[in-house]
């Protein structure tokens, strides 16, 4: 579904890129919130720590960059840009738990790393200018993935906390732009203000989606999968928004593949070895009677994968 997103936005035009952001915020916290209410979880937010709304609030802004800078990417002609940036963002992840964990990567990781490197700086100096674009998306997605990953509340709970931080400046842009008659949600039809409306189902059915996926699927393989959704974007840029694709270009889009394809083998080959190993030492013997807990699954909205990207735009 998210790999389909270049196709949905345009259909909100002639709405700008902030408002369709903030009609997004708008809608998806009506979801979220009604979402959490059949889950009876909102005691949860309301015993979170200061602490945790601090970060909940830094997590808000940094998605809001994120989902913004996508929205404008799509709808001024730069899906593969959008793309390149979600190819981007597991190298980008990586480095961050280096920095920030102090984590040691193999030597495939560095090389992949490189490669990715290599890659945006070929699209920049043959293009002439910054890929901001793909950067904005790219750090902005792995820094929340980064704070999501500290923030101590259910997926759930803490999209419908960063949906309440960004309540007020959303609805307060909504209803000033109305008054000044700069809004399209009343002035071009029911058909348009449903679609702007759909953006919250838009925003919040895949993320629904993933969540049940992250809990029957190996995580690997969900890892992998969720390359589907920028390889979905980039065919999505060339072949039906044909979008000039130069020789440099292209180079650099092959060498952030071969990085990708590089971290994802090594992942899975670690990951394997890793199981090996535990399955051969005598303490990993399992309880015939004791069960998963699914609470224990991984956060489907964390962000950040050793396997892939998670989701997107």
């Amino acid at each position: 579904m998210w790999g389909l997103f270049p196709l949905f936005w345009p259909l909100l035009k002639p709405a700008g890129s902030v408002e369709i952001l903030a009609h997004r915020m708008l809608w998806g916290l009506l979801l979220t919130a009604l979402l959490l209410t059949a889950a009876r979880q909102w005691r949860t937010l309301r015993q979170a720590s200061a602490r945790t709304w601090g970060l909940v609030v830094l997590a808000a802004a940094l998605i809001a960059v994120n989902w913004g800078v996508y929205i404008y990417a799509v709808n001024a002609g730069h899906v593969v840009e959008g793309a390149l940036g979600y190819f981007v963002n597991p190298l980008f992840s990586v480095l961050l738990g280096v920095v920030v964990f102090r984590e040691r990567l193999r030597v495939a990781q560095w090389v992949s790393v490189a490669l990715g490197l290599a890659a945006v700086l070929v699209i920049a100096i043959a293009g002439g200018h910054v890929p901001w674009i793909a950067l904005a998306l790219a750090v902005s997605f792995g820094l929340y993935g980064l704070v999501k990953k500290v923030v101590p509340l259910p997926a759930q709970a803490s999209l419908t906390a960063e949906g309440l931080v960004v309540l007020v400046p959303a609805l307060t842009y909504l209803l000033v732009i109305e008054f000044r008659g700069d809004g399209t949600f009343v002035d071009h039809g029911i058909g348009h203000s449903l679609l702007l409306a759909a953006a919250g189902v838009v925003t919040v059915l895949p993320l629904f989606s993933f969540s049940v996926a992250a809990r029957l699927l190996p995580l690997s393989t969900v890892g992998l999968l969720q390359y589907l959704t920028p390889v979905m974007q980039f065919l999505l840029g060339v072949l039906y928004f044909h979008e000039h694709m130069s020789a440099a270009r292209w180079v650099g889009f092959v060498l952030i593949w071969c990085a990708l394809v590089l971290f994802s083998f090594d992942s899975v080959r670690a990951a394997r070895r890793a199981k090996a190993h535990t399955v051969g030492s005598p303490d990993s013997v399992v309880d015939p009677d004791s069960t998963t807990d699914p609470d224990s699954a991984p956060d489907p909205d964390a962000g950040i994968s050793a396997s892939g990207p998670a989701r997107t735009g």
